[in-house]
């Protein structure tokens, strides 16, 4: 018979501090954006650290909706958190950088300033731990792990992962358990990367279906392509960079 979710969330729990204990550091924490994967790793990191764990909240040009639903968590999870406005920052850091483009007429824009959002966010989480010695805690899942549905070195880039090895109906599962407030567990998923955009309409396919490939059931032929073409033009994230063989 398998462990029931509780087991796994009190075993999950152990692993984060069996963690911090091996890197010796101090602490745990994680940027809430106000989603249920976000939620789930606040709830942990405070089960297993009570005393030095800590939620950022990191508006960027955010849904208002966004930074309000990142403070319930903060308070349904009662975990310590600060919050740091980054729009100002973002906002000169882009002019600055585009500014110096004007002479390249082609390019993504809109990619580049919603990666660039991910890794300013990373950076100043980074920032944080290093002061605290806390070690960053990542909040990606199994489908956005496989399908590469991440920000190379942005909300990537992070130091522990503790959902890694569960679908997003197990994350929802786990939140439930744990107490994370359903409002929360029933949004519609999104990175907040511009306005009203959502992961299932980025990525083409939803998560119900990424989950049923990634637990080996028969899908729709059109969203299993979807599946391994996003698998496969995503391999780069899920490994060290590429050098060439020495010579």
């Amino acid at each position: 018979m398998g462990k029931s979710v509780k087991e796994k969330i009190d075993l999950t729990v152990e692993w984060l501090r069996e963690q911090v204990e091996q890197a010796g550091a101090k602490g745990l924490a994680v940027g809430i954006s106000g989603g249920v994967d976000s939620a789930l790793t606040a709830f942990l990191i405070k089960r297993a650290f009570p005393q030095n764990s800590l939620g950022i909240i990191m508006p960027c040009e955010s849904d208002p909706k966004d930074i309000e639903d990142a403070l319930k968590v903060a308070a349904a999870s009662q975990i310590e958190f600060i919050r740091i406005d980054l729009t100002e920052i973002y906002a000169t850091l882009m002019k600055n950088i585009f500014s110096q483009l004007e002479d390249y007429k082609i390019g993504n824009k809109k990619i580049a300033m919603a990666n660039t959002k991910a890794r300013l966010r990373m950076s100043t989480i980074y920032a944080i731990c290093n002061y605290l010695n806390f070690l960053v805690v990542g909040t990606d899942n199994a489908a956005e792990i496989y399908t590469g549905y991440f920000t190379k070195y942005g909300d990537g880039g992070v130091d522990i992962m503790p959902l890694a090895n569960l679908t997003k109906r197990e994350v929802r599962a786990w939140a439930r358990e744990i107490g994370v407030p359903e409002e929360i567990i029933l949004k519609a998923p999104s990175a907040g990367l511009w306005p009203n955009q959502t992961d299932e309409g980025e990525m083409g396919t939803t998560y119900d279906i990424i989950d049923d490939f990634l637990e080996g059931n028969k899908v729709p032929a059109k969203d299993f392509e979807i599946i391994e073409k996003l698998h496969r033009r995503s391999e780069h994230k899920r490994k060290l960079p590429s050098s060439p063989p020495k010579y």
